[in-house]
């Protein structure tokens, strides 16, 4: 496989990058070995940005005495409420230099969220991206009297405001520089007194059941789960990798920003998330994390760019990854690749795929990594035919991100892979729930220690609510979450992920909620692409007047039947979807259906939609 893909840098590495037992220590001991090296850039008035390593510490420690200046306390809470910025990232090493818990709360969330999580958190200081962010602070702070001041990242429309409890980040580092001169060894002792049990970040769940729990991360469980990182999949400081996923989620928080203060790999940020498709193209990734939706909207995006080529193209893309197909076959059986066949796959590359590979981005990426969600094996294998390795790892916010993780070297598509070196993980003998544990385990919830005690056990073991199964090679399977099997009323144990999952493979379809528990016949509530069946609809002259209509038109109704149908070939006929209906408004993470991170929430669309579900068993 080596010769067929450049593994080089992805092997573990154990040895330690940069000393530290916390995260400001790690930082300061980055900006001291690291100096002038490049670390951040952002895309400003459509110009790349770089921030070295002493451009980020200096603006951090006047961001630190700061909100010192103002009364920022040792393990005091500050809270983000921003897009994914360089701002963020100097926000909570400011916070955290300080000696405070940094908490992040999604831009997506209404003020009602917002005044949840500052005082579930008990927020002293917090941080807005802009005038809209604002206003949802601004709306809730008289029911948030532990809240002393609110700090605008970006003024734009806000020149003309007077209002005491508000302030500009560029403010407060004038204070911060000012209060720096005054106490200039105020930041070092506070670094210093930092210790690595104490509590770090607050990360929230995104509350598919009930309200967001604040998760709780210890420097020493972030510090040690960095380092494990590093032994699970390398990076390095020739790396470039970009930063788009909500950095108040575990997946960009540590394998992002934390990950690469660590290592010292580049970290690219992406002008806003509409643009990310150009932005990878841009940046080229060598290293490239991402969810499921983001995968099959690349892969989408190929499919309909490849129904308006021409037949001569279309017939070299469908050479070129069938011979990819076969190569990618024999690796995922371990088994070697002929001679004959190299050559092909070498000729497949410089012909098509590069070209493919281009066209999305990743022309340069030794390695894709996806997480966050259940994948489908089939678009695992398709961007391993592309000469892309794709390796999935599995975790989740309580054991601060990857637990497990496939190796380069053995690729099973479906597989989450086994325990990553750093953590246990094993199936309860009764339940087959998955469960792990060691010090990248969080320590609880905040303010919750009945639900805490739920979740960890006596003996240590957090219990994930993932179902699993495990192979003679000690690689994991996940098979569902605990709550969501399907038993219907034949008494058939059904797996809805592993449908929706392979209807979230077409690039027609970007969410679907499986049907079916009690009832005589499974059935779907599909949330369809809307910008591919736009395209659909326009190449066909379907009329459609708005979303709602696009999801009535008959042809559009096949179009997704038709999906269904190569679905249900795959299946056993117990296990066939019979019926389906199309949610007809335009969801965004704004919506009570879907979490911050794009998912539908599965209760809470059965029941607001029940109305339709019991038609589809009329």
């Amino acid at each position: 496989m080596s010769n067929l893909w450049d593994l080089s840098g992805i092997q573990p590495q154990n040895k330690i990058v940069l000393e530290g037992e916390t995260i400001p220590a790690l930082f300061w001991n980055g900006v001291k070995a690291r100096g002038p090296n490049v670390w951040m850039r952002q895309k400003e008035f459509g110009i790349w940005r770089s921030w070295s390593w002493t451009q980020t510490g200096d603006a951090v420690r006047e961001i630190a005495h700061g909100l010192m200046a103002i009364g920022f306390e040792a393990r005091e809470t500050a809270s983000i409420l921003s897009n994914t910025t360089i701002e963020w990232v100097l926000c909570d090493l400011a916070v955290l230099s300080a000696g405070g818990v940094s908490n992040g709360i999604y831009p997506t969330d209404a003020a009602e969220q917002v005044q949840y999580l500052c005082a579930d958190s008990g927020t002293t200081v917090l941080f807005v991206e802009n005038d809209e962010q604002l206003d949802k602070a601004l709306e809730v702070r008289d029911h948030l009297p532990q809240l002393r001041k609110i700090i605008v990242e970006d003024m734009e429309g806000l020149r003309e405001l007077n209002d005491p409890q508000v302030i500009s980040l560029d403010q407060l580092r004038e204070l911060g520089r000012a209060h720096l001169q005054q106490h200039p060894g105020m930041l070092k002792a506070r670094v210093a007194a930092c210790q690595p049990d104490e509590l770090a970040i607050l990360v929230y769940t995104s509350g598919t059941t009930g309200r967001p729990k604040g998760a709780m991360h210890s420097h020493k469980g972030l510090v040690y789960t960095v380092r494990g990182y590093n032994t699970l999949i390398a990076r390095s400081e020739s790396d470039e990798c970009m930063c788009f996923l909500p950095l108040c989620h575990i997946a960009e928080r540590m394998g992002g920003e934390y990950f690469s203060l660590y290592t010292g790999a580049k970290l690219n940020f992406v002008e806003n998330p509409e643009t990310v498709p150009e932005n990878v193209r841009e940046i080229a990734p060598t290293v490239f994390t991402a969810v499921p939706r983001v995968w099959e909207k690349f892969y989408s995006g190929v499919m309909i760019t490849l129904k308006e080529a021409g037949k001569i193209q279309q017939a070299a893309y469908g050479w070129a990854i069938g011979v990819g197909q076969r190569v990618a076959d024999l690796v995922m059986a371990g088994k070697p690749v002929p001679g004959g066949l190299r050559l092909q796959f070498h000729v497949a590359r410089t012909l098509v795929l590069n070209n493919v590979r281009k066209l999305i981005g990743i022309h340069k990426a030794r390695f894709l990594v996806t997480g966050a969600a259940p994948i489908s094996p089939e678009l695992v294998r398709w961007y391993l035919a592309l000469g892309v390795p794709m390796l999935e790892v599995w975790g989740m916010t309580e054991t601060c991100g990857a637990s497990t993780g496939i190796p380069a070297e053995r690729m099973k598509p479906g597989s989450i892979g086994p325990a990553a070196s750093y953590n246990e993980v094993k199936l309860d003998p009764v339940t087959s729930e998955i469960l792990v544990r060691g010090p990248n385990v969080f320590m609880g919830y905040l303010n919750l220690p009945e639900k805490t005690a739920e979740t960890i056990d006596s003996d240590g073991w957090l219990h994930t609510g993932d179902v699993g199964v495990v192979d003679e090679e000690g690689f994991f399977r996940i098979t569902d979450r605990m709550k969501d099997i399907i038993i219907t009323a034949g008494g058939k144990n059904i797996t809805p992920s592993e449908l929706e999952n392979e209807l979230k493979f077409s690039p027609y379809v970007t969410d679907a909620v499986v049907i079916g528990d009690k009832k005589p016949y499974l059935t779907v509530i599909i949330m369809i692409d809307q910008e591919n069946v736009e395209k659909y609809a326009q190449d066909n002259d379907v009329p459609f007047s708005n979303y709602a209509s696009l999801t009535k038109a008959p042809e559009v109704q096949a179009l997704i039947q038709t999906e269904i149908d190569r679905v249900n070939k795959k299946f056993a006929r117990v296990e066939q979807i019979k019926k389906f209906f199309l949610l007809d408004t335009q969801l965004s993470a704004e919506d009570e259906e879907l979490t911050p991170t794009m998912k539908l929430k599965r209760k809470l669309v059965q029941t607001k939609y029940e109305p339709q579900i019991n038609a589809m068993y009329s």
